[in-house]
């Protein structure tokens, strides 16, 4: 079955009209990235309600879990890209056989991180340097965690492939219901059970009172439900990917060379990025419970503002990859510029308002005044980087649309190490978790600009991964 593209190739676009697809694409990755924010704010909150260990123990292997994340992330964009440019090309039962490939090296992936992680689970918080009274929680947060990468694998792997296919609406809806489902099976497994007051009586609720290992559970089976969701679309139902309409499941040498020859650097991006975090991690421990508290709840704000700029940067993905399988190097290059200029107006809103209301999100994801107080100062230091932070993560969202995934890694790993490390390092002695914020913040503008002067130069055009 033939399905027209979202690009109109035979067609000169206006400015208007390239900023209006870039918005109507970007639109449900945005939304479903903004139901991700107050799902995480709704989560953090009833985790917070617990004390500042539960929020303490959560926050201090987060930055692992991005990490695994981000390669899961990394082995879906070695095949979605390859899809969004052979739907370009109009070569559709190609891309279909890349997805059937992908199901297969997504299996076996997700198994290998998953045991991997499983057996470093008890381990983990000692080597995060986490103080005794958290270790125990932290560590069986991650072993359930772990025991789910499979699933997450499968969806981030669905997820893009809908996406680089053109569908931006239905991964967004089911993303959308995966906040949803998590905060429900959390209010479950988290608390016990429990009478709530209504109209003069009472409903009596049932709860695990699981604590910490409630909400890593909660978020588990959420994973498992959405997961088999986003395997049914993408295998089912989608106009171009559904397996009825054609494609072949041997493993090709080529694919998987054009795979690694994007997901390599993208997960050594992921690696370097999160590998950096886990360094803030260890120099933010010492500073007590309140600090790792204070910092691992700023994180969850900060993302009020650069949630969206991901939505964007998704979009820019499919935009940018699917002008050039189709030959439109002028199309890539005006999406690409297109997208960033809508990301970072977005951003440098979103930051504004994050300044005056960053008292007011503290009040609602922590009862703990030094925790609220701290956590408040910092995050309004991130919100100057915003704008450029902006431009840092749709720059990303273009250039892997063309395959561009090298020399991104590589000025992110001077930029992490060089720069953010480095001057937390320097910054911490005198500022405490101040400094950490302080030397962060600097980093992403001078990330920022590093991306927007590869943008501008445009090498990145001549990358061409299919034949």
């Amino acid at each position: 079955m033939k399905e027209k593209s979202i690009l109109n190739l035979n067609k000169q676009l206006s400015l208007k009209s390239m900023i209006a697809l870039v918005i109507r694409l970007s639109i449900p990755a945005v939304m479903a990235q903004i139901s991700s924010i107050i799902m995480q704010y709704i989560d953090a909150a009833m985790v917070g309600s617990l004390g500042e260990n539960a929020t303490a123990s959560i926050g201090l292997v987060s930055t692992t879990t991005w990490l695994i994340g981000g390669l899961c992330i990394s082995a879906a964009t070695g095949f979605s890209v390859q899809v969004a440019q052979l739907i370009g090309a109009r070569r559709e039962e190609d891309a279909r056989s890349v997805f059937r490939q992908s199901l297969i090296i997504a299996l076996i992936f997700g198994i290998i991180l998953s045991v991997t992680a499983v057996s470093i689970s008890s381990r983990l918080p000692i080597w995060l340097g986490g103080s005794t009274e958290i270790r125990r929680e932290a560590s069986r947060y991650f072993l359930i965690y772990a025991c789910a990468l499979p699933a997450t694998q499968f969806r981030q792997l669905c997820g893009s492939m809908l996406q680089c296919s053109g569908d931006m609406k239905t991964p967004s809806i089911l993303n959308i219901l995966l906040c949803v489902l998590d905060v429900i099976f959390n209010f479950i497994f988290i608390f016990p059970t429990r009478a709530i007051a209504v109209s003069g009586g009472q409903i009596h609720i049932y709860g695990s009172g699981l604590g910490v290992s409630g909400a890593a559970l909660g978020t588990a089976c959420a994973e498992i439900c959405v997961t088999a969701l986003m395997l049914f679309f993408a295998c089912i139902r989608s106009k171009k990917l559904a397996f009825k309409y054609g494609g072949h499941w041997k493993i090709q040498g080529r694919c998987m060379k054009t795979a690694a020859k994007i997901a390599l650097p993208t997960a050594f991006e992921h690696t370097v990025m999160c590998s950096a975090q886990v360094a803030s991690t260890l120099i933010v421990a010492p500073l007590g419970t309140a600090a790792v508290a204070a910092n691992s709840l700023a994180v969850t704000a900060e993302s009020f503002c650069y949630m969206p700029g991901y939505g964007i940067g998704t979009a820019a993905t499919t935009l940018v990859g699917q002008s050039i399988g189709a030959g439109r190097d002028d199309l890539a290059r005006r999406f690409a510029r297109a997208s960033v200029l809508i990301g970072m107006l977005i951003m440098s809103c979103a930051a504004v308002i994050m300044f005056f209301i960053a008292p007011a999100m503290f009040s609602i994801l922590t009862p703990s005044l030094e925790v609220r107080q701290l956590g408040a100062q910092v995050l309004r230091i991130e919100a100057f980087a915003e704008p450029l932070y902006a431009a840092s993560i749709v720059c990303a969202g273009a250039l892997r649309g063309a395959g561009d995934t090298l020399v991104p890694s590589i000025l992110n790993l001077v930029s992490m190490w060089g720069i953010r490390i480095t001057t937390a390092l320097i910054l911490v002695p005198y500022l405490g978790l101040h400094g950490v914020w302080i030397a962060m913040c600097v980093e992403l503008c001078i990330r920022g600009i590093l991306f927007l002067i590869r943008l501008m130069r445009e090498k990145w055009l001549n990358k061409k991964i299919i034949v």
